[in-house]
């Protein structure tokens, strides 16, 4: 199975989840319109500008249709910017509250080698640029890594987020672990 992927192109370093998703095998399709989002095994809502995202997602009615696919299980992988647009006070998606750029301005971006829960093999790689951290999680929500104390990975159900860049560490296994999930959610029945 060959798994189609989408990736949340209204804004934001698309082009790059795209790459490595086509390296492990996965099509990626670019989503700008709702009709963009049916027949999808997964979804990336990748780093980018999160104000601008909200506005765009606003503007072309996805809302709605991002809250159903999440709410019909699909997998989802928010990185960065998309971490924040799936939290309480942006789509609902996830029982957490982002604190936007919690690390600092631009300058202030820098790059660790941290344990991710559920990645063998050693720490991963993570690029953090104007990155934001959870405030806040529900009872539901795993977190899956820290920096100085704080969440800067976590899974509810079906979605997982990251406060990082994956795309731009050079370490494909967190993208392998969304794939996996992909391709769980794929051959189960219902």
């Amino acid at each position: 199975m060959v798994p189609v992927v989408g990736i949340l192109a209204l804004q934001g370093d698309f082009e790059a989840h795209a790459r490595v998703l086509r390296e492990l095998g996965a099509e990626p399709r670019e989503v700008r319109i709702p009709a963009d989002l049916e027949g999808l095994d997964g979804l990336i809502l990748p780093g980018g500008e999160s104000t601008v995202m909200t506005l765009g997602i606003a503007r072309e009615g996805l809302a709605e249709p991002l809250r159903e696919l999440v709410d019909a299980g699909t997998p989802v992988l928010g990185t960065c910017a998309g971490l924040i647009v799936l939290d309480r006070d942006h789509l609902g998606a996830l029982d957490i509250r982002a604190r936007r750029n919690a690390f600092g301005r631009q300058v202030r971006s820098f790059e660790a080698d941290l344990e991710l829960a559920g990645v063998d093999g050693g720490p991963v790689r993570a690029v953090f640029i104007r990155a934001p951290w959870i405030d806040d999680h529900g009872p539901d929500v795993e977190v899956l890594a820290e920096v100085e104390g704080h969440p800067i990975a976590a899974r509810q159900g079906n979605v997982l987020v990251l406060a990082f860049h994956p795309e731009l560490g050079g370490d494909r296994r967190v993208h392998e672990l969304f794939l996996d999930a992909v391709r769980a959610a794929a051959a189960s029945p219902g």
